[in-house]
């Protein structure tokens, strides 16, 4: 679909997310970036999902985005992108008198800069844990009968794809989603969750230590109609989780079953 959509000679760029937001489906990025760069077409891919989980530029993508303010950050306390590339591209867009940069202005705070550089050096073992906790939970919430997406699991259609790219000592991505069927039983469940659990936050970021969850297909992709939303896959239940690493995994885990148990109790949902 891909390659008959791209006009040679009038198609500049294929972006696209290395994982998307919020179906977790994984792109083939080696085969994407061939399919495009054989028409002449640059590859820009989104890698805020999955950052040192997949490094797209060894993959092939031409340029790398990142919303900062998620993973890279992890304090949910800052508003900054990143653009990774060439040296001719980045100079060409700082340059002095025609640079979209100079032109438009999202240079960054240089407070912020400071803050994120020091935030940087322990991204490593922050994406460990996130990527660790999420493929515990996404492995035991399976077991309980509850119908989970997570690259990291076997089941995963992209799994072997998401296998083959992926950085070994990195895991699979923090975040997994729930499918609730309906929006009710998402909202239910998010506010037993938050309110009666303390297990974590109904929030519209990631990346965040403490877990934040969102009902995707009222928020984050509230704009699509119903008809784009069952193309995309994102069913009006769909809970996406951004798994935190605040607090000891059990204790967290403890939390997750007692906000399940009481939605059981209360007869909106039954294992």
């Amino acid at each position: 679909m891909v390659n008959s959509a791209i006009v040679q000679g009038r198609t500049k760029v294929l972006y696209f997310e290395s994982i998307s937001n919020p179906t977790l489906a994984v792109a083939n990025i080696p085969e994407l970036s061939r399919l495009a760069h054989d028409k002449g077409v640059t590859v820009v891919v989104d890698n805020t999902f999955s950052p040192l989980v997949l490094s797209p530029a060894r993959l092939g993508a031409d340029v790398v985005v990142h919303s900062i303010s998620k993973f890279i950050s992890g304090g949910a306390d800052i508003i900054a992108g990143t653009v990774c590339g060439p040296a001719n591209l980045v100079n060409s867009m700082m340059d002095l008198h025609q640079g979209a940069l100079m032109l438009l202005g999202p240079t960054m705070n240089p407070k912020v800069a400071f803050e994120l550089s020091e935030r940087i050096p322990h991204l490593g073992l922050r994406m460990k844990e996130h990527c660790h906790r999420a493929l515990t939970f996404a492995r035991r919430m399976k077991k309980l009968g509850l119908k989970v997406i997570y690259p990291g699991l076997e089941d995963h259609p992209h799994h072997e794809l998401l296998k083959s790219m992926a950085n070994k000592e990195y895991g699979f991505g923090g975040l997994l989603c729930l499918d609730m069927e309906t929006e009710e039983k998402a909202n239910r469940l998010m506010n037993y969750l938050q309110n009666y659990a303390q297990f974590g936050f109904m929030a519209v970021s990631l990346g965040y230590y403490e877990t934040l969850m969102s009902c995707s297909g009222s928020s984050t992709s509230s704009e699509l109609n119903a008809e784009e939303k069952a193309l995309a896959g994102i069913s009006a239940g769909l809970v996406r989780m951004s798994v935190g690493y605040l607090g000891t995994l059990e204790q967290r885990w403890s939390q997750f079953e007692k906000a399940l148990s009481r939605m059981q109790d209360s007869g909106v949902f039954k294992n």
